[in-house]
C-alpha cells in the first residue's frame, strides 16, 4: 500500500478499493462449490467412495458451468452449490483433459453470469483476483489477490498439451481449481488450474480465450475437435541438432508420416524438419500443435521445412484427429 501523503493520495485509495471491492461482489456472484464423487476399487473392501471438491464458474443463465476437468473426471456424482446455498445434480456436458477445461449442465434459470474478459493483452504486474471455494470451507467463495507473475507458462510434468498458461501469486489452494482468475473489473481472465506445493506464490490460469474456445466447442459437440496432419516428430534441440548433424537447431523433426495422412499426400517425410505453420514459429512439438489448434477443420495451412539443408514450402489440409475422444 503507498503512503498516503495528501487527501488526494486518501482519495485514490479509496477509489482503489471501491473498485476492488466492486470486482469480487460481481465475481463471486457467479461462483460455484462441486463436489464430485468418485468409485474406486479396493481388493480388501470392494468400491470404496472418494469424495472431491472444487469450484466453477456460470457462464449462461440457463445453467451452464465450467470447470476444471480433473475436478469432475471420472466421477460418478457431481453436486454444485451456488453461493444462495441452493445445490443442484450436475450433468457432465464434456471434458477436455489436453485443456483441463469441463462444462457442466444444471437445471436452474436466470443465473447471475461471469462477465468473461480478453486474455490476449494482459501485462505482467497486472492485478489478479482469485476466487473459489478454498479448502472446502463452507459460505461465501474465498477470495486472494496478487499480480500476474508471468504470461505463456509451461507446467512442468502436467497432462496438458496447452502451455500458454497465466502464473499469479494470488493464492491458490485446494479447492480453488476451477474458480476465476479475474482482473480489478470483475471480469474473468483465467480459470484457476494448478499450485505448486513446495512454492509460495506460485499459482497457475488457463487463459480465458483459451477456455472460451473450448466451452464452444464442448457445447456444440460434447468434446474438443482437434485439426490433425498425420505425423510423428521430435522436438529439436542444439543438443540433439548436434548429435544428428541436422539441419536446424530448432523445429520438429518429422519421425514418422502416416501413409495417406494429410502431411503425406502434401509430399511431407520422414526426416523432414518443420519450422513454422502458416506465420506461427514451431521450435517444439507444442509449438506445433498450439499452431494447429489456431485453425479450423478443413482449412489449409502453409509448412515451413528444410529437407537436406533446403527450404521447402508446402500446403496441407487438416482433418479431424479421430483418435482423441
Amino acid at each position: 500500500i503507498p503512503a498516503i501523503k495528501s487527501k488526494g493520495d486518501w482519495l485514490n485509495l479509496m477509489q482503489f478499493e471501491h473498485q476492488m471491492t466492486s470486482a469480487v461482489e460481481k465475481l463471486s456472484e457467479s461462483v460455484v462449490n462441486i463436489s464430485s464423487l468418485r468409485l474406486k476399487q479396493d481388493l480388501r473392501f470392494g468400491l470404496v467412495p472418494l469424495e472431491g471438491a472444487g469450484s466453477g464458474i456460470i457462464v449462461s443463465s440457463q445453467g451452464n458451468i465450467v470447470t476444471n476437468n480433473h475436478v469432475i473426471d471420472n466421477a460418478s456424482q457431481v453436486h454444485v452449490t451456488l453461493k444462495d446455498g441452493r445445490s443442484f445434480v450436475g450433468d457432465v456436458i464434456g471434458g477436455d483433459q489436453f485443456t483441463d477445461i469441463a462444462l457442466v449442465k444444471i437445471k436452474a434459470e436466470n443465473l447471475p453470469v461471469a462477465e468473461l474478459g480478453d486474455s490476449e493483452n494482459l501485462k505482467v504486474g497486472q492485478i489478479a483476483i482469485a476466487a473459489g471455494n478454498a479448502l472446502g470451507l463452507p459460505g461465501a467463495p474465498t477470495i486472494s489477490t496478487g499480480v500476474i507473475s508471468a504470461l505463456n507458462r509451461p507446467l512442468s510434468g502436467a497432462h496438458f498439451i496447452f502451455e500458454g498458461l497465466l502464473q499469479t501469486d494470488a493464492s491458490i489452494n485446494p479447492g480453488n481449481s476451477g474458480g476465476p482468475l479475474s482482473d480489478l473489473n470483475g471480469h474473468v481472465i483465467g480459470i484457476n488450474t494448478a499450485m505448486i506445493p513446495s512454492a509460495q506464490g506460485v499459482g497457475f490460469a488457463i487463459p480465458v480465450n483459451t477456455v472460451k474456445n473450448v466451452i464452444s466447442q464442448l457445447s456444440i459437440h460434447g468434446r474438443v475437435i482437434r485439426p490433425w496432419i498425420g505425423i510423428s516428430g521430435l522436438s529439436i534441440t542444439s543438443s540433439i541438432s548436434r548429435k544428428y548433424d541436422l539441419y536446424s537447431d530448432h523445429g520438429v523433426l518429422i519421425i514418422e508420416t502416416s501413409y495417406g495422412s494429410p502431411a503425406y499426400e502434401s509430399g511431407l517425410r520422414n526426416g523432414d524438419i518443420i519450422t513454422a505453420i502458416n506465420d506461427n514459429s514451431v521450435s517444439s512439438m507444442n509449438d506445433l500443435i498450439l499452431a494447429l489448434s489456431k485453425f479450423k477443420i478443413g482449412e489449409n495451412v502453409n509448412v515451413s521445412l528444410i529437407r537436406m539443408n533446403k527450404r521447402y514450402e508446402s500446403s496441407i489440409k487438416l482433418i479431424e484427429n479421430a483418435s482423441i475422444p
